[in-house]
């Protein structure tokens, strides 16, 4: 009886579980699950009859794993990313579920006082807080939940306080083996798009960039470097002036895969084929990556397990409080990957452009 009931436990339906039986993305599921308005009426009807068929009941997994001391983090977010947030929640979502406990997921932005979040926060007996980009480097907001006495794992950021545990990659590492593979093709006029300057990651990212440069004897070319923000919006505009200078790159480095894909849009439109005459490749490996033409090549930052691990550092942490036992806080430092697509080439001897013979 007891391997059975074990046995049932570690099979029970994840969100992802209902997200596929409804036919939705695992959003809508916590949405519905956390009462959002947004939700269509039939969509919501569908996911509550997919919950119901599959028995799917995290509030009362958390009861059972806990002994009835219930455990509720929160996954407080304001990236505009699309693609990078839905695969952070994806993450988030499967392992509080895998872990029972409750996860409430909450929009922030500017426009709101952090001390009502906090306060909004705190009022909902939250016991811990995910941090993604770009609040994992939100000085205002990480002092505010401290202050509160809410424990925070903060993910993606390039220089981690000692005083908060932390979920990771090497940045810096991993552009710079980009850029290694960009010139390794032949490229010595490569373009860079910067990523928002308030994020740590950034700068990093940029600092790989000009090492690579350096090593290799390149001058860094303050005229292919372009400010970017990490939108779609903004990697067209950075896009379009790098590619107006006289002497255009052979190839362009965006900081992530939102900016690359806006990059090759560009390069489209001004008759440029990616890769023959511009190489492009971008950082994070999201779902974008492979839904546009060509395929990027990019930086497959693991941003699933990355949000699956904060959320079991914070439910570990969040347990050895309560047991006056906890360790210092974790730095997790996960592995990233180069992964080659369609969108870069060797240069051709000189690029096309628009406008120009």
């Amino acid at each position: 009886m007891e391997a059975r009931s074990s046995r049932r436990q570690r099979n029970a339906p994840t969100i992802n579980d209902v997200a596929k039986h409804a036919g939705v993305s695992p959003m809508t599921v916590s949405r519905v699950i956390n009462g959002e308005q947004v939700v269509r009426a039939a969509t919501k009807e569908k996911v509550e009859a997919a919950i119901a068929a599959l028995n799917y009941s995290p509030s009362a997994a958390a009861r059972s794993l806990a002994g009835g001391d219930e455990t509720r983090i929160g996954l407080l977010y304001s990236n505009p990313s699309a693609s990078y947030l839905s695969e952070f929640l994806v993450g988030s979502l499967d392992q509080s579920s895998r872990a029972g406990i409750d996860l409430v997921v909450e929009k922030w932005d500017e426009q709101t006082a952090i001390k009502a979040v906090v306060d909004h926060l705190v009022r909902g007996r939250i016991d811990g807080v995910v941090l993604p980009p770009p609040l994992c480097d939100h000085e205002a907001m990480i002092d505010a939940l401290r202050e509160a006495g809410i424990p925070a794992v903060v993910v993606a950021t390039g220089h981690a306080p000692a005083s908060l545990a932390a979920v990771s990659i090497d940045d810096r590492g991993a552009a710079y083996e980009m850029t290694r593979h960009l010139i390794g093709l032949g490229h010595n006029r490569i373009g860079f798009i910067k990523g928002h300057p308030n994020l740590s990651a950034s700068e990093e990212r940029y600092q790989g960039y000009i090492r690579a440069l350096d090593e290799a004897g390149i001058a860094l070319d303050d005229a292919l470097v372009e400010q970017g923000f990490f939108t779609y919006r903004s990697g067209l505009d950075a896009a379009e002036h790098i590619l107006a200078r006289d002497n255009p790159p052979t190839a362009i480095f965006a900081s992530n895969d939102d900016m690359a894909a806006a990059t090759v849009a560009i390069a489209h439109r001004n008759g440029l084929d990616v890769p023959g005459d511009l190489t492009v490749c971008g950082f994070d490996d999201t779902s974008l990556a492979t839904t546009i033409w060509p395929e990027l090549t990019t930086i497959r930052q693991p941003i699933s397990a990355m949000s699956r691990a904060a959320v079991d550092l914070l439910v570990r942490h969040i347990k050895g409080r309560r047991a006056q036992s906890e360790d210092g806080p974790p730095h997790m430092l996960l592995d990233y990957e180069l992964v080659r697509r369609q969108s870069d080439a060797a240069p051709r001897l000189r690029p096309k452009h628009k406008g120009r013979k």
